[in-house]
């Protein structure tokens, strides 16, 4: 944390307005009657953007520096967010969240390759560690900004434009060196959905499922009666869940096989959401059941990584790193859409049975390929801890086409022995850094 002030607090204001824009843009759309078919299109635009911000970050950060960049993109994003009060044209609202991921991804882009360059291989578990904190921490209390204004006026706006605008200054006024430039990297979604189709085609449900649940979680709790502070505590529960998963998840795929995990992760999805859709939608019920939910779902893409790492060469996990990040963004992108279709012609309780529909499916697809390929040797530096957002991950530094595989390979792979006792209380899969720690020790 005393290593990169600057840079977790930029990061966490930015999850905070961004993580409240999202939730708020789908209640007030739900507010004033909007069809969920356009709510759900309006977070695939957002992570469409996501996808296409790699190659505009790449010329940005070439051309003008990572501080320059940041303060452009965040200024970008800050004038869409105030454009949502000029006008309420829903195509407008369409392009102005495409604009947003687009600069939203330049802005992790800059922050995560600052990260990745500047920290010393023997600290980076923690550095990373940190990271995904202030990620989730900015999630959670946007969401619990969010409940104090229940009435949804243009109020919510001005608090993200705000928490956007704080987070130039720390970066801003940094005395850090920016890094320096980096050589670009090459990757093939289709070479490695050859190499590793199931980590893919479970990456791939995972931003589905994620990918809905933001863009779709706040409509359902807002038609099942919640009111704005109760969203706000159903959508903060569901993150809180997917943090504290995180290690033990960790220190599970280290003793049992990934593949057979996510099977089950996805096993248990599927019953919880099947108990959303037919359980009644008392308070009580909904928060256990969505907390429980969180501890599977963002649970999900970590184990992916881990399978699709235990099935690669050491060159080759910078590659695959990046095509799963493009499989769950795209994922992510078509599961809104397609999901508030389904929601409009059966009802807000049908988000949850399709996410039950899915995750069949997605187990049916599992075991087959599984069947069909030899048990992966597990390897306890694989399971990296991750958000369920496509850029809340340390992984999402590979879209940058300037980072050298060797630096992307250390920020997942290398962790030093001496500075594991310092870092053991402080990162949330200790046990397993300790593990490679003493691995490369021994070698």
């Amino acid at each position: 944390m005393k290593s990169f002030p600057s840079l977790y607090f930029a990061n966490l204001f930015l999850i905070i307005g961004t993580g409240l824009l999202t939730t708020y843009l789908a209640l007030y759309l739900g507010k004033q009657g909007t069809s969920t078919f356009w709510i759900g299109l309006m977070t695939s635009c957002y992570y469409l953007g996501l996808l296409l911000g790699s190659k505009l970050g790449y010329h940005l950060i070439k051309s003008v520096g990572h501080i320059r960049t940041f303060a452009a993109s965040t200024a970008a994003v800050t004038a869409c967010v105030a454009a949502h009060g000029v006008s309420d044209n829903l195509y407008i609202w369409l392009g102005l969240r495409l604009f947003v991921g687009l600069g939203m991804m330049c802005n992790y882009m800059v922050l995560e390759s600052w990260l990745n360059e500047q920290s010393a291989p023997e600290s980076r578990g923690r550095v990373f560690s940190f990271y995904m904190i202030t990620s989730y921490l900015g999630m959670i209390l946007g969401q619990l900004a969010l409940a104090q204004f229940p009435e949804l006026g243009y109020a919510p706006l001005f608090l993200v434009c705000m928490a956007l605008a704080i987070g130039i200054i720390p970066i801003s006024i940094t005395r850090r060196i920016h890094p320096k430039p980096l050589k670009p990297i090459k990757m093939s979604l289709f070479d490695y959905a050859k190499k590793v189709p199931q980590s893919l085609t479970a990456v791939h449900f995972a931003g589905i499922i994620n990918g809905s649940f933001y863009g779709l979680a706040p409509i359902f709790a807002k038609l099942s009666g919640f009111n704005a502070a109760e969203i706000a505590i159903f959508m903060s529960l569901t993150i809180l869940a997917g943090l504290l998963a995180q290690w033990p998840m960790g220190m599970l795929s280290d003793r049992i096989r990934r593949s057979l995990l996510i099977r089950t992760n996805a096993i248990a999805i599927g019953i919880v959401s099947l108990a959303l859709f037919l359980l009644p939608s008392s308070q009580l019920i909904a928060y256990i059941l969505t907390f429980i939910f969180g501890l599977f779902a963002f649970t999900l893409y970590p184990l992916c990584s881990a399978l699709a790492n235990s099935r690669v060469e050491d060159e080759e996990r910078v590659g695959v790193s990046s095509a799963l990040l493009v499989a769950f963004g795209a994922g992510a992108a078509i599961g809104s859409t397609v999901n508030a279709q389904i929601m409009s012609y059966f009802g807000h309780q049908a988000l949850y049975a399709s996410i039950s529909l899915l995750t069949v499916t997605m187990y049916l697809l599992l075991t087959f390929i599984n069947s069909k390929q030899k048990v992966e040797q597990p390897e306890p530096s694989d399971y990296v801890v991750g958000t369920s957002d496509v850029t809340n991950s340390p992984l999402a530094a590979t879209m940058d086409p300037r980072i050298e595989e060797t630096t992307a390979q250390d920020q997942m792979l290398v962790v030093d022995d001496e500075e594991i006792n310092d870092a053991f209380f402080e990162h949330p899969q200790g046990e397993l850094f300790k593990d490679l720690g003493n691995e490369q020790k021994s070698a």
